[in-house]
């Protein structure tokens, strides 16, 4: 699409970049407040335009990207991936937050999973219950 005719809304143009799953679920994310133009929460109707900055929350994630290309349809990973730019600052975040919940994983003990029947049978003889 040329840049002077698109209108697309955002929830459309979310979805057509990849950044949810189904149409359905960036409207969602938008009217829940996950979804932000220049900190102030907007709606799903909004029309998307080039170089508008959306700060989005998808789970643990947030990305900030700047709008470059507009498109109504959904196509490849690697054309959705040139519809928006990510900030530098949004790139070294998330990477330093992914490491940081990796490190917490690491620090949780871990379970081997539910006891086999030898290892209950040790658990009862030790507990003393039959």
């Amino acid at each position: 699409m040329s840049a002077g005719e698109a209108k697309v809304r955002l929830d459309k143009w979310l979805w057509a970049a990849r950044f949810f799953k189904t149409r359905a679920l960036a409207g969602a994310a938008v009217t829940g407040g996950k979804v932000h133009l220049a900190g102030h929460r907007i709606k799903p109707s909004r029309t998307v335009k080039i170089d508008d900055c959306f700060e989005i929350q998808r789970g643990f994630e947030r990305f900030e990207i700047i709008v470059t290309d507009i498109s109504a349809r959904r196509g490849s990973a690697e054309q959705a991936q040139t519809l928006y730019r990510e900030t530098d600052a949004s790139v070294v975040k998330r990477a330093r937050e992914a490491e940081k919940r990796k490190l917490a994983a690491l620090a949780r003990p871990r379970s081997e999973g539910r006891p086999d029947k030898k290892q209950r049978r040790q658990i009862h003889r030790f507990t003393g219950k039959s």
